[in-house]
């Protein structure tokens, strides 16, 4: 009887260690409840793998494809500038005088001609019956700098623009006859910026001296004119050859852009702008009674002059030596360094122009105080090419920016139809716009109230500096400069005029400035 009701007990109930009882049935419902929670959570497991595999293959994927979208836009943008290359770049690096390839087009197109803004052609090339080809220069030593030579190598805008006096638009049909019947095709025309007019001027105002006149466009950068002397007949090159190469006036050199000069007191320009920076005033005053001693050494006013009692401006405007030496020893130097470094000394200038020298300032924090004053009048250590200082002047007429000097401004077909035109191109802001207005009265003040007396008129407003730069001990061994620029409504000129062993600026390189001046002016607008 007990058996039988442990039997049924058994089949009801059943009792687990903790001494709790469970029908079987509910035991065994908890039981297969908990192999299905087991399955789930087996399955959440497997799926929440899954979905890690997934986010990472996600994350890998997407991996993949930012650097094959990245490769693929900087394809796009490779290919991109290639085209942009071939379509506007090529052509001026295939022009490079250090390509050799050039000189083979010479075999199937006849040097184009070279001619200047107003039209006048002062380059071109001729071929006989026998197909001898000349190259001539209708006005001789006239351009002889700036247009160049092509005979032994080549300079100016031969040089600049060799590629395209080498390359042909003319009609296409035209070309495939020729090229059909074995002939030359006619080479593009050059058109230079240069304005014959005041090439003509700039090169009767120098005279017999030698030396560089450079004008350019404040606004533009287009050079105007530019002149060198010694100079040299084009046509007769080649047959002058060894007698002018091995002459020690150095008549190839073109003076206006690798003329190394001191600067002498057109260098004050720096020396004024180094001082107004420091804090001084316009209305500082000097004594000068012609020369002035420090550490045993000696500054001079030119030819010994007495300017008495002056201002600061006023002893700009008359050039005093004696000031501008005591002001030299003021300066932090190592912000006149980095001044002069700002003005493009000690580095390559901004343009295309060919076989430019670079102008140079030595000076530092522990050279002797002689050297300190010398620099500060233009003397001492420091060369400067003409070209470099009418790109100072230019800054200053443009309100400090610069532009880049350029010689070419288009490239025309034998039918006169433009293939390709340049353009002024801004390199940036070398002085501020109260920089530039500080040295724009400055300037003014010379030609007011000073030493650039003569450029006062009635056409224009003018503004500069003269120098005058001694290169030896004889105090009459000096080069005239002059450095300035003249406005009237929105034409400007800039201009730096040297002649070697002139004597005073005032005398000799401001005349030659005026009569640039007048010319340009009296042009139509």
């Amino acid at each position: 009887m007990r058996r039988k009701n442990e039997e049924e007990y058994d089949d009801f109930d059943v009792m687990d260690l903790n001494g709790r009882f469970y029908h079987r049935k509910d035991r065994k419902n908890d039981s297969e409840g908990s192999s299905k929670t087991k399955s789930k959570s087996k399955k959440k497991k497997g799926k929440r793998s899954d979905s890690v595999e997934k986010t990472a293959k996600k994350s890998t994927n997407r991996e993949f494809a930012v650097i094959t979208y990245g490769f693929f836009a900087a394809f796009i943008c490779l290919a991109a500038y290639f085209c942009y290359f071939l379509a506007f770049q090529s052509e001026d690096f295939i022009n490079s005088s250090y390509n050799p390839r050039v000189a083979a087009l010479s075999d199937t197109v006849i040097r184009g001609d070279i001619k200047t803004s107003d039209g006048v052609v002062v380059a071109t090339s001729s071929v006989d019956s026998q197909g001898n080809e000349t190259r001539s220069y209708p006005y001789n030593e006239l351009y002889a700098h700036a247009i160049g030579y092509n005979y032994n190598g080549m300079s100016g805008v031969e040089l600049d623009a060799n590629f395209y006096l080498l390359r042909s638009h003319a009609f296409i049909l035209e070309r495939i006859k020729n090229s059909i019947q074995g002939e030359k095709n006619q080479g593009d025309t050059v058109v230079t910026t240069i304005d014959s007019s005041l090439q003509k001027a700039a090169y009767n105002a120098m005279g017999d001296y030698d030396g560089a006149v450079i004008a350019l466009d404040p606004s533009t950068g287009k050079i105007l004119c530019m002149v060198s002397k010694p100079d040299f007949d084009p046509n007769t090159l080649e047959a002058n050859w060894s007698a002018i190469s091995s002459e020690d006036d150095a008549v190839l050199v073109n003076r206006a852009t690798q003329g190394l000069y001191p600067p002498g007191s057109t260098f004050k320009i720096l020396t004024a702008l180094e001082y107004l920076q420091e804090g001084n005033s316009t209305d500082n005053t000097f004594q000068c009674d012609g020369e002035y001693s420090n550490n045993g050494y000696t500054i001079h006013c030119y030819k010994g002059e007495k300017h008495g009692n002056e201002t600061f401006t006023e002893a700009f405007s008359e050039s005093c030596n004696v000031a501008f030496s005591q002001i030299g020893l003021s300066l932090n130097i190592d912000s006149y360094s980095a001044l002069a470094n700002q003005l493009l000394f000690n580095q390559s200038l901004p343009t295309k122009l060919s076989n430019v020298k670079n102008s140079s300032f030595t000076l530092n924090s522990s050279s002797p105080s002689a050297l300190v004053m010398q620099t500060a009048i233009g003397q001492g250590e420091t060369l400067v090419t003409p070209l470099h200082m009418a790109m100072i002047a230019s800054a200053v007429a443009n309100d400090g920016v610069l532009m880049e000097p350029y010689d070419i401004d288009s490239i025309e077909n034998k039918d006169g139809t433009q293939v390709k035109s340049y353009s002024g191109k801004e390199y940036g802001s070398i002085l501020t716009e109260e920089e530039a207005a500080e040295l724009q009265s400055l300037m003014r003040s010379v030609v007011t109230d000073g030493t650039g007396s003569k450029l006062q008129s009635d056409a224009y407003t003018a503004y500069g500096k003269t120098g005058t730069a001694e290169y030896s001990s004889d105090e009459n061994s000096a080069h005239s400069w002059f450095v300035g620029y003249a406005e009237s409504g929105d034409k400007k000129i800039a201009i730096a005029v040297i002649m070697e062993g002139a004597g005073s600026g005032s005398a000799h390189a401001v005349p030659t400035a005026k009569s640039v001046f007048d010319t340009y002016f009296s042009e139509s607008k």
